[in-house]
């Protein structure tokens, strides 16, 4: 048996976080009980719990918010944390990534093609935690099911560039009659911006033109989203 272990053992065993999962559920453990339970062992002079509360408030000092901070931190910054290598790195990464997907698949029964709230559910968790603008075109055929969807581009903290071409060439391989285009803003304030209103015109009408519709443009930010069409700044990008 380790330290770290004898350390372990020394708690009270309903403060133990395996223990405390396992009597109480995982809904009873706190944030760096839960992170212990995954790193399963500490390092030296150190138990896994102490090094989960290390971590967060590695996240703090770096300016992220808790367990939040696991969707944007790397594995190379996890790696300056005394204790965490990068098997450990790598572990705390999937954790982020797989809270997005959980997410993203817990909303998929509920989206539907014309409710925008619903599409921002989809995409809400994927979105918000990016620190670059990704512009997806979602698909649906002529009877409005979804028929799957495409990252077009991943720009820069400030901006990303799309070109009608570009979304109309993936539109037409997957023989979708209507699309939907989906931004994120990294500030985290949907509120589109000139260039949104113009992008928005130009695929509008390039749509048009072949037959294939642009049915909504959805802004994704923290928490928030804007609709073109809720918001009524679909007849001036359209009129």
């Amino acid at each position: 048996m380790n330290h770290t272990t004898n350390i372990m053992k020394q708690l009270p065993e309903e403060q133990r976080p395996y223990e405390k999962c396992f009597a109480q559920g995982a809904e009873a453990l706190s944030d760096s009980e839960l992170l212990s339970v995954i790193l399963r062992s500490g390092t030296q002079g150190k138990n896994s719990l102490a090094l989960a509360q290390e971590i967060l408030k590695f996240m703090e000092v770096s300016s992220y918010s808790g367990l939040m901070g696991l969707m944007h931190v790397s594995v190379q910054d996890l790696m300056k944390i005394h204790g965490i290598g990068q098997v450990k790195a790598v572990q705390l990464k999937c954790i982020g990534e797989l809270s997005k997907r959980i997410a993203r698949t817990a909303a998929r029964p509920q989206l539907v093609m014309n409710n925008p709230a619903s599409i921002a559910a989809y995409y809400m968790e994927e979105l918000r935690h990016e620190e670059q603008e990704l512009v997806i075109c979602m698909m649906s055929d002529v009877k409005g099911h979804f028929l799957g969807d495409k990252v077009l581009t991943r720009g820069t903290a400030t901006g990303s560039m799309v070109t009608p071409r570009e979304i109309y060439m993936e539109a037409l391989r997957r023989h979708a009659v209507s699309l939907i285009l989906i931004h994120n803003h990294p500030s985290g304030d949907p509120t589109p911006s000139p260039d949104d209103m113009q992008i928005t015109t130009r695929i509008y009408q390039a749509g048009e033109l072949l037959g294939i519709h642009l049915l909504d443009h959805i802004v994704i930010g923290d928490r928030r989203y804007c609709s073109f069409r809720e918001e009524g700044l679909w007849d001036t990008c359209t009129g």
